[in-house]
């Protein structure tokens, strides 16, 4: 993925992941038979060999889950950090914002400790905490990864 503005393109990988750590919320982006979808959720993350992945939880029914079953291909959004920008007109107001914007292919998780250990990398991501999970907890829940294909880092400022 390309921007169009180099100057606010973050390429150092410890400035992206340091991006990442700051959002709590990754917008997945996808496509079913109605139309386009988009859907705020809460994730988790690892950065192993190279490989991005992000985890996410859900209800095991309703429209994200078919739509991420019939295809997918998803891309992705998260941003944080926002601040206003002020200026004497209006014109030079803007707004400050670091974001992450990729592309990936999502893969159900349907063992019992995978799904343990995606909703464990979950919690600690949103919470800096460590949790574990009982067999009947994780049961009860849809869980499932963004294997990222690629991605870029912007810092507007």
């Amino acid at each position: 993925m390309n921007l169009r503005r180099k100057d606010r393109e973050v390429t150092e990988l410890k400035e992206l992941l340091q991006i990442i750590d700051q959002c709590k919320i990754c917008r997945i982006a996808m496509h079913d038979k109605a139309g386009l979808y988009i859907v705020p959720m809460n994730f988790g993350y690892t950065y192993e060999n190279s490989q991005l992945v992000l985890f996410f939880h859900s209800a095991k029914e309703g429209r994200k889950i078919c739509a991420l079953r019939e295809n997918s291909d998803v891309c992705f959004e998260m941003d944080c950090e926002h601040r206003l920008i002020t200026a004497d007109i209006a014109c030079k107001y803007g707004y400050y914002f670091k974001s992450i914007i990729g592309k990936g292919r999502v893969v159900f998780i349907d063992a019992i400790e995978e799904k343990k250990t995606a909703l464990s990398l979950l919690m600690k991501h949103q919470t800096g905490q460590d949790f574990s999970f009982d067999d009947g907890t994780v049961n009860s829940v849809s869980v499932f990864k963004i294997i990222v294909q690629n991605y870029t880092g912007k810092d507007h400022y």
